[in-house]
């Protein structure tokens, strides 16, 4: 679980997070949306340690981030894994080596083990025979499958991922929603998606935290963004067509 209070983050004059209080819960998809300018990546920013707020706290899993020491905070990052945007592989590393490198990194296995833990990975992202494929030699989809199997593969306890759908096609961004989702009620993980993709909220949205203007606006599950009346949410939300429609199903199933 991550609690987040009451946290501010400013860079110079600008004040970007302006009193941000939320709790992500383990074991579950918690989403951030917002529009570009929200404060969605300084907040994610934050949870990752990369950015501490000036006001305000965090706390993984009982431990205050501010309280930690250099080795503690070190020992905390071990324990989060990333999947990027662009899914940020090595293009110079096959598959295997790109997940194998944070077992090196951090780590003291045998190369044994370290084989048995990626062999493990990269079977339950359905990556068995690309082992020894380089990133330009699979699909988009397979790559993030990649960084999904690198970012599980030190067992975190929390799973961050940022724009986890972009550049992929709509089937393939429904495959790699809900291999997160697994993966992240199997691993009991506490995992943050910072998205714009609103198929993802719809489909994975256990719980959504709406950013505007660095403020948090709402927050909710994916079954009860249809409910609310908040302006700032049903602007964003239903500024397409076919959330339109969507919402207009759902209160007529309503009445």
């Amino acid at each position: 679980m991550i609690e987040v209070d009451n946290i501010h983050k400013s860079f110079g004059e600008f004040h970007v997070l302006k009193g941000i209080s939320t709790t992500f819960e383990q074991g579950k998809t918690n989403l951030i949306i917002g529009q570009s300018g929200s404060g969605k990546t300084v907040f994610l920013k934050c949870l990752l340690g990369l950015f501490e707020p000036e006001e305000g706290s965090i706390i993984y899993d009982g431990d205050r981030y501010a309280d930690l020491n250099k080795a503690d905070r070190r020992e905390l990052r071990q324990n989060m894994g990333m999947v990027f945007q662009g899914s940020a592989l090595f293009d110079s590393l096959t598959v295997e080596g790109n997940v194998t490198f944070p077992l090196e990194m951090f780590t003291n296995q045998s190369k044994g083990e370290m084989k048995d833990r990626v062999d493990a990975v990269l079977e339950r992202v359905n990556l068995i025979d690309a082992h020894k494929k380089f990133p330009a030699e699979i699909s988009g989809g397979m790559q993030k499958r990649v960084a999904i199997a690198r970012a599980i593969v030190m067992n975190p306890n929390f799973l961050f991922c940022d724009e986890p759908n972009s550049g992929l096609d709509p089937k393939t961004a429904i495959l790699i929603d809900n291999l997160i989702q697994e993966i992240t009620q199997e691993y009991n993980i506490t995992t943050v998606i910072n998205t714009h993709d609103m198929n993802s909220v719809m489909e994975i949205g256990q719980k959504i935290l709406f950013l505007k203007d660095g403020l948090k606006a709402w927050e909710g599950t994916n079954k009860e963004i249809f409910k609310t009346d908040n302006q700032a949410v049903t602007d964003f939300v239903y500024s397409s067509e076919l959330f339109k429609k969507v919402r207009q199903m759902y209160i007529e199933e309503r009445n």
